[in-house]
């Protein structure tokens, strides 16, 4: 049953702006933070800019599908947990029947953004579209639902790599599993934030699967993570720039890690971290792009 919207306190372009998070761009920068590392790689830092544009909009839109899909899936877990109660759904600003128009329009946006990408890439834009539609469900059934988001955010990288090269070399695959890991490093901590109320309604997580041990296995993520970008460097010959760039992410890695050791941190820990994987995320970018450069260079 289609659930009526209360009397509406904020006008409802701005309810579905909170619909789109695109009032918290932390969440939707994350997301572009590997497709744009993906298409730097495989365009030698030197990717055609209508390409690197076609993928920052298939990245909002595809972000932006995938957070009303979330909010319709949890409208009614949603109001239980303190972080997410006033989400338009959740509070019923915005009716269900709107946010199925919302996130029918985002998807046909990025449907339509995908038709210009090769045969290849589109296949796999298709491909992603089940992993976002199903993500929510994954938290009532699967003990690790981050996974599943980290699968979603690995296909930012294949699928940005491909349009570059309609292929997928070892070199992908290094910086997919870099994502995946980096994606349930930052997302676990994303998790830890809520899990009282995620224990009080039965919804799974990552940081309850860990219990206890949820920094260590944040930390042993983005050791991985730092890892397969290490041998990325390695296989793509980077230069100096990105080993800085490197050195400059795994400080900050540690840190996050001592950060969350404590068994209560300080609960404005979780959202510090998030943010600043987001400026990790474009360090590293910076990196790749000046590290490609020198690496083409020494190579002449």
């Amino acid at each position: 049953m289609l659930t009526q919207p209360q009397p509406q306190s904020e006008p409802i372009w701005l309810a579905i702006v909170r619909l789109l998070r695109w009032n918290k761009p932390a969440g939707r920068l994350i997301l572009m933070i590997p497709a744009l590392w993906a298409v730097t790689l495989a365009g030698q830092g030197t990717p055609p800019l209508p390409l690197v544009g076609l993928i920052i909009l298939g990245s909002l839109a595809t972000s932006a599908a995938g957070c009303v899909v979330n909010d319709l899936w949890d409208r009614d877990i949603d109001p239980q947990v303190n972080r997410t109660r006033d989400r338009p759904l959740a509070s019923r600003a915005l009716s269900v029947k709107t946010g199925l128009g919302v996130a029918l329009v985002a998807f046909l946006c990025a449907c339509g953004l995908a038709l210009y990408l090769n045969r290849f890439t589109f296949i796999l834009c298709v491909a992603a579209v089940p992993v976002i539609i199903l993500y929510p469900l994954a938290k009532r059934f699967f003990p690790v639902p981050q996974l599943v988001l980290s699968i979603a955010w690995g296909f930012a990288v294949l699928i940005s790599w491909s349009a570059i090269t309609a292929s997928l070399e070892p070199a992908t695959w290094l910086l997919w599993g870099a994502t995946v890991l980096w994606t349930l490093g930052f997302d676990t901590v994303y998790a830890m934030a809520d899990r009282e109320d995620d224990a009080r309604i039965g919804v799974n997580s990552s940081a309850r699967f860990f219990g206890r041990f949820a920094a260590l296995a944040v930390g042993l993520f983005l050791a991985g993570a730092a890892i397969l970008l290490a041998r990325l460097g390695v296989v793509m010959a980077l230069g100096s720039a990105f080993w800085l760039a490197w050195a400059i992410a795994v400080a900050g890695w540690i840190w996050h890690y001592l950060q969350l050791r404590p068994q209560s941190p300080d609960p404005a820990v979780y959202g510090q971290v998030f943010q600043q994987n987001v400026w990790i995320g474009f360090v590293l970018l910076v990196g790749m792009e000046v590290g490609l450069l020198q690496g083409l260079q020494q190579g002449l």
